[in-house]
């Protein structure tokens, strides 16, 4: 007979690991576990550098295990613990509140077999009434990084996630940025596919207050490394509208997004809380357009790539780079638009704006109405950034004025000095070229400027002249100026430099040669019987410009009829002028009180009439002819027309001769 006893030790051993387990599962599902949680809080502070704490019931209850599981491991119990009013604490220097995170209730389902293998496997998670409170400073450093001992060698795997409704607060220093927001987990429904959280938004942001809400991506997706999180967001900051729609990637650590933004509000000069960036007062704005970041180093590199928009009546489209280089941003890029309205960017380089022109305070001795504009730039803000941005536009309309059309510009500022190299547009059916330089380093800005004009259409250049609209005829001109001043008005008070003007051929009105030359007669016959055209030879006018006097050296009109000489000045600064008027007719004019003429006065009140005294020589010699013969007095009154021929070819090529560039002048001692 076999001895029995080795079967019995073994039958022994099993029995004593089988009460052992049922042992252990007994004390596991009778145990009070609320008597471990000071050790368990005491661990887990030592662990994190931090205070945890458990202060609400501590319980496990043990369920059925997965029937879906192959195998053995179906009947494998699982734990789901229960733990309440948990709480992890911030560090003492934070301003979002003592709490880092806090937790009404948490309740957690373990898969107990990868525990072996040191995997954590939590097949279930909830969390009910979470709090959370998160601050990062200037420097970098927050408040969700606990101490660090080295790496861990337990992996966390999280299944399932169900969030109820919870509190948010995250503080920026870096950015300026104070948000809360009243989250709630998206646990079923059409969006649970997509995103995980739903929440509204209040706060402040660079001191600006902020109101919106949105949806967030899966939390879980933030446990994988490089993951593309989706955002869907619209608030209100100060007076603007912002939405966004899109992925921001990697968003523990963030790296780049990619979102359609759209941006809408009363001004641009509103979204300096949310850029950082001094934009001018515009009127009501709306953009749609890509945004795209892209992380470098601690910089984020900025594109707002093919965006399309509207700023008053303008619209506006195309993609703008913006960079935080040092000394200064920079921003660049291109703009095209099929119509722009000048008073809708006119502010875009710091000009007063209509509201601050009406309040500003007039100068002593300045007249009423100023003629050239005087609002002021404001070179204060144009060390703010520096910009290279090219434009192009189909139609430039300024309120009163003749259209621009074909507008080509490339805007620079480089260290407080603004250059338009080239600007070029179409008007009045001819083309304008200008190279245009404003020094804003100095507290007087200044300003030079090469301008040429081609193939002007005289009667373009006049629509609202009903006599001019059947006059032909193009009009070239040069200008080379250079001043000192923060408005238009005082860099052209104090310019220097030359202007010229020129018209080859063509025709003008008849009607206009004889109220130029008083020819009462004509004037007459052309109201009785309809006016005509008068071919136009040239015409040549040529300024010197010192101090802002541009004073003439030449300025003949020569027609078929006529010759007609200028002289005198005109005054930028005072805004007057005084120009001697001589014609002189090249036929016989029968009636005719021809005489010098004068044209003074001010930009916006001139005076124009005949000299007095020729005129009242001429009608003294008719009224003493007329004591003696009556018919003797017409004669006094007959212009025989002598004058000499007009060179228009050498008058041409010498009035073309305007110097390239100007230079600014030292300032007119009184």
């Amino acid at each position: 007979m076999k001895n029995p006893r080795p079967l019995k030790i073994i039958a022994g051993v099993f029995a004593a690991l089988l009460l052992v387990l049922l042992a252990v599962v007994i004390f596991l599902m009778t145990f009070d576990w609320n008597r471990a949680r000071p050790w368990i809080n005491q661990r887990v502070s030592d662990t994190i550098g931090r205070e945890f704490a458990i202060n609400g019931d501590l319980r496990v209850h043990w369920e059925q295990g997965d029937a879906a599981e192959p195998g053995w491991r179906r009947y494998v119990p699982r734990p789901r613990i229960s733990a309440n009013d948990v709480y992890i604490t911030n560090p003492t220097w934070t301003s979002a509140g003592p709490k880092l995170a806090s937790a009404g209730t948490i309740t957690v389902a373990l898969h107990p077999l990868p525990l072996l293998h040191k995997q954590v496997a939590i097949t279930d998670l909830a969390v009910e009434g979470i709090t959370l409170a998160a601050q990062r400073r200037a420097d970098g450093s927050n408040t969700w990084t606990f101490k660090h001992n080295g790496p861990s060698a337990w992996d966390v795997d999280i299944q399932r996630l169900t969030l109820g409704e919870g509190d948010l607060r995250y503080i920026d220093d870096g950015i300026k940025l104070d948000l809360r927001a009243k989250a709630t987990g998206i646990n079923e429904g059409p969006d649970a596919q997509k995103y995980g959280i739903k929440f509204d938004l209040s706060g402040s942001y660079r001191n600006a207050p902020v109101t919106g809400g949105g949806k967030l991506g899966k939390v879980l997706a933030l446990t994988d490394e490089h993951t593309r999180f989706p955002v869907q967001a619209n608030a209100n900051l100060a007076r603007n509208k912002i939405a966004v729609e899109g992925i921001l990637t990697d968003p523990r650590s963030p790296a780049g997004l990619d979102l359609k933004l759209s941006l809408g509000g009363a001004s641009m000069a509103d979204l300096y809380p949310l850029t950082g960036v001094l934009l001018p007062e515009t009127p009501p704005y709306a953009t749609t357009g890509r945004l795209i970041g892209k992380k470098s180093g601690t910089d984020w590199n900025w594109t707002y790539k093919n965006f399309n928009g509207t700023v008053g009546g303008s619209d506006l489209e195309g993609t703008l780079a913006y960079s935080p280089r040092q000394p200064r941003p920079l921003l660049s890029g291109a703009i095209t638009s099929r119509q722009l309205r000048l008073e809708d960017l006119g502010p875009t380089i710091g000009a007063e704006s209509n509201t601050a022109k009406a309040k500003r305070n007039k100068p002593q001795n300045q007249p009423e109405d100023k003629a050239l504009p005087v609002e002021q730039f404001n070179t204060a803000k144009w060390d703010a950034l520096d910009a290279d941005v090219k434009f192009t536009g189909k139609k430039l309309v300024r309120t009163h004025d003749i259209p621009l059309s074909d507008i080509q510009a490339h805007i620079k500022m480089n260290n407080k000095v603004l250059t338009l190299t080239p600007l070029n547009f179409g008007m009045a059916g001819g083309d304008i070229s200008a190279n245009i330089k404003l020094d804003g380093r100095q507290k007087q800005i200044d300003a030079q400027v090469r301008m040429a004009a081609r193939h002007l259409k005289i009667n373009q250049l006049f629509p609202k002249l009903q006599s001019m609209q059947a006059s032909v005829g193009e009009i070239s001109a040069d200008a080379a100026l250079a001043g000192k001043g923060n408005s238009v008005s005082a860099m052209l008070a104090t310019s220097s430099g030359e202007m010229g003007s020129t018209v080859s051929e063509g025709s003008v009105s008849k009607f206009v040669l004889e109220a130029a030359g008083l020819n009462i007669a004509n004037l007459v016959f052309v109201k009785m019987f309809g006016d005509k055209q008068i071919q136009l030879n040239c015409m040549a006018g040529d300024f010197v410009v010192e101090h802002g006097k541009a004073t003439t050296r030449r300025f003949v009109v020569d027609t078929q009829e006529a010759v007609i000489n200028v002289n005198g000045y005109v005054d930028l600064s005072t805004e007057t002028l005084d120009l001697d008027v001589r014609p002189q007719t090249k036929g016989v004019r029968i009636v005719s009180l021809r005489t010098p003429l004068y044209a003074r006065g001010t930009f916006t009140d001139p005076k124009v009439g005949p000299q007095a005294g020729p005129l009242a020589l001429k009608a003294g010699a008719a009224v003493a002819l007329a004591t003696v013969a009556p018919l003797a007095a017409v004669i006094p009154l007959i212009n025989t027309g002598k004058v000499d021929p007009v060179d228009c070819k050498a008058l041409l090529a010498e009035a073309n001769k305007t110097r390239y560039e100007a230079r600014t002048q030292p300032v007119k001692k009184p």
